[in-house]
């Protein structure tokens, strides 16, 4: 598979499934984050409190990192592009649901509650080479490993 927009295709109807993702910026550790999506568009928001580090970092738009695994194992993304405060009421009333309601007793009232709004511009994107054919064609000796997995990565502009 060597169409970078079939990789693409791939990674975004997979995180729009699973929606758990490692997010850092320059000296904070990556922290598991519920990814939120306000269509089609593809900038990805999470809800969190301004007490927050990461929430405590960005006064200004930094350069951030998104680590994302499928629950399946089958797609891998180390994903580069920028994190910022996203005040937009309108968006943040769209993407409300119960779950972000959970960690916020006084709801969208909450004066902690912030939306951020990460902005993706490429990613790195593995696709699971194991698969049984792989696993027979290396059980029999037959073909390269190396050679079978260099078509299950790709380097993809968001």
């Amino acid at each position: 598979m060597a169409d970078k927009r079939e990789f693409e295709a791939k990674f975004w109807k997979s995180i729009r499934s699973d929606m758990t993702v490692m997010v850092s910026v320059s000296g904070i550790d990556p922290r598991p984050m519920t990814a939120q999506f306000d269509g089609e568009r593809k900038t990805i928001y999470f809800f969190t409190a301004s007490d927050t580090e990461l929430a405590g970092k960005l006064a200004r738009a930094r350069k951030a990192t998104l680590v994302y695994a499928a629950k399946k194992h089958d797609l891998f993304a180390t994903v580069h592009g920028t994190l910022r405060i996203d005040g937009d009421r309108s968006t943040m009333d769209r993407l409300w649901n119960r779950f972000v309601a959970a960690w916020f007793e006084k709801g969208k009232d909450d004066p902690k509650l912030r939306l951020l709004r990460f902005e993706p511009a490429d990613a790195q994107i593995w696709l699971d080479a194991s698969s049984l054919v792989a696993g027979v064609k290396m059980f029999l000796g037959l073909g390269d490993p190396k050679q079978d997995y260099k078509d299950s990565v790709a380097k993809v502009p968001l």
